[in-house]
């Protein structure tokens, strides 16, 4: 019986891959006079937004490019990133159904509480992995498994719903169901290496699958 529903952030809950691009290019263009891709961007993906500053940044100014990173993701959140009502109303659909809600994400909690709150998300999980929460970030397993644990139930209870290859590669590592979702404007993986178990391009299609 499925009695979890977890959830990457990033491109599968909420379209937010505009506005990192558009913090991480100021960071880099800011720090070492570099030009950086959306694609660039995305390929340091995996960390947090602390730690892809501390392993990609060349200036020695990391602190400084930290905050600037976490002032112009907010100064720009709500101009980049569009409220989606659809996936609001699929939110609120599964908590009133009963479902516990999780979210698995790379980003650091700072960034993520941001988010929420200009989303008004803020009061929809009953637990969140943050990738300040874990030694290892996705593709390894860390993240979920704690989140499994925080939610008491087993891995055959859940399933870990992402839009790139490394959130499917965590939940066959944990071995959770997985759904590999393309279901937003912006999202990681075009073709996914390692399949999920479904592969969605709506939210309708889930719902009817929840309902299977």
């Amino acid at each position: 019986m499925m009695k979890a529903i977890i959830f990457d952030f990033d491109g599968t809950l909420a379209d937010t891959l505009p506005v990192c691009f558009y913090a991480f290019q100021a960071v880099f263009k800011e720090f070492d006079n570099k030009e950086v891709t959306s694609d660039e961007v995305k390929a340091m993906f995996g960390p947090s937004e602390t730690g892809i500053i501390k392993e990609n940044l060349l200036d020695s100014n990391q602190d400084e490019a930290i905050e600037l990173y976490y002032d112009k993701y907010s100064e720009k959140h709500r101009e980049l990133v569009v409220e989606n009502e659809e996936m609001n109303d699929l939110l609120r659909f599964l908590k009133k159904e009963g479902y516990q809600l999780g979210i698995v994400t790379g980003k650091a909690r700072r960034s993520l509480i941001i988010s929420l709150d200009c989303l008004q998300m803020n009061d929809l999980f009953d637990v969140i992995i943050t990738g300040d929460d874990v030694t290892m970030p996705k593709p390894h397993p860390e993240g979920l498994n704690k989140a499994l644990v925080k939610l008491h139930i087993k891995n055959t209870e859940a399933v870990f719903l992402g839009d790139s290859d490394a959130d499917i590669q965590a939940g066959k590592q944990a071995d959770v169901n997985t759904i590999g979702v393309q279901w937003l404007p912006n999202y990681q993986t075009l073709e996914f290496r390692v399949q999920p178990d479904l592969l969605l391009n709506n939210v309708n299609e889930f719902l009817e699958w929840l309902k299977k």
